[in-house]
């Protein structure tokens, strides 16, 4: 088996193991309450009167009169082939609740992916490019700004500037290209500006490379330096810090969904919570991480492709360990 083919298989493995600690740790954390999910639906609604017998013919039909040992294997079998359970508030299944409001909660992160690694990727080659001391000083004090500002008081400001001052886009609710930029724009200044960090760092200290004195004595031009020798060697901290971010942005539309009364994943969450609905907030958790794991899984499988000493350094390790 050849170097490539056991840093992949590897990474795949890594993956897998991170999604199964990921749902057994939301299983027991969710599921070892004091009370059963069932349990705690009823006693969200005390003025209720709820059947004895009802109750009891519920539990049976989630499996929660078996052992705690034997709900965690039936839900992992179920859980690989796809069934999460069903809601209790709505009857409904969890990866169908899920799916519906998928779509929206999908354009709004890549919409703030892409935003955040232009604007992030633009200031830190413009800051690490120029040779304006003035000029890079100023470039380089906006990514910390952007990072300290909290995302529902950027969502705010947006919301006051463009939709009640200026009327561009909708407040509450919009759909299409309108209704996603404001809360794109507020996910995305935190994600650019780390991002911006990041990849700016990497450059400065890929520009002092002895690679590079030796392309500029070849007569080549700063911004071709940049370009094909610079960026490439410099973009791989970056790519992992915007797959690590996935996390982010997916746990950051529960507020910007909020802000901006928008459908999604983060609304369905929040009725969840509120509503003590416990399979459904455990199939969130779960489909959360397994996006997560899935983006980083194809940023590691993207790296050698980008620079090939990475696997060399798997290949090096292996010797080592040997």
């Amino acid at each position: 088996m050849t170097a490539p083919v056991r840093y992949v298989l590897l990474r795949v493995l890594q993956a897998a193991g991170v999604l199964w600690a990921a749902f057994t740790l939301s299983f027991a954390v969710l599921y070892l309450l004091p009370a059963d999910p069932v349990q705690l639906a009823v006693d969200a609604n005390p003025g209720t009167p709820v059947d004895a017998a009802a109750v009891a013919e519920l539990q049976a039909r989630y499996g929660l009169d078996k052992p705690v040992w034997e709900q965690y294997g039936t839900a992992v079998i179920h859980a690989v082939r796809g069934d999460l359970g069903h809601s209790l508030s709505t009857g409904q299944t969890v990866a169908a609740a899920i799916g519906e409001a998928l779509p929206s909660t999908l354009a709004l992160a890549a919409t703030t992916l892409v935003l955040a690694v232009v604007f992030g990727a633009a200031l830190a080659l413009a800051a690490s490019y120029t040779e304006s001391d003035r000029l890079r000083g100023l470039l380089t004090a906006l990514p910390p700004v952007g990072a300290a500002m909290p995302t529902f008081w950027v969502g705010l400001i947006l919301l006051h500037l463009f939709s009640f001052q200026l009327r561009l886009v909708p407040a509450f609710g919009g759909t299409g290209f309108s209704g996603t930029i404001l809360p794109a724009v507020t996910l995305a200044v935190p994600v650019g500006a780390v991002i911006a960090q990041v990849l700016y760092s990497n450059l400065i200290t890929t520009w002092h490379q002895p690679f590079v004195a030796v392309a500029f004595a070849k007569g080549a031009s700063r911004a071709w330096v940049q370009r094909r020798h610079v960026l490439r060697a410099a973009i791989g901290p970056a790519l992992t810090i915007a797959g690590v971010w996935v996390g982010t942005v997916l746990a950051g539309s529960v507020i910007v969904e909020t802000v901006f009364a928008r459908a999604g994943v983060g609304r369905l969450t929040q009725t969840a919570v509120l509503n003590q609905d416990i399979p459904v907030v455990q199939g969130i958790v779960v489909f959360s991480a397994a996006v997560y794991v899935l983006v980083n899984l194809l940023v590691d499988l993207a790296y050698p492709l980008l620079d090939a000493r990475v696997v060399d350094g798997f290949r090096g390790k292996e010797k080592a360990l040997a």
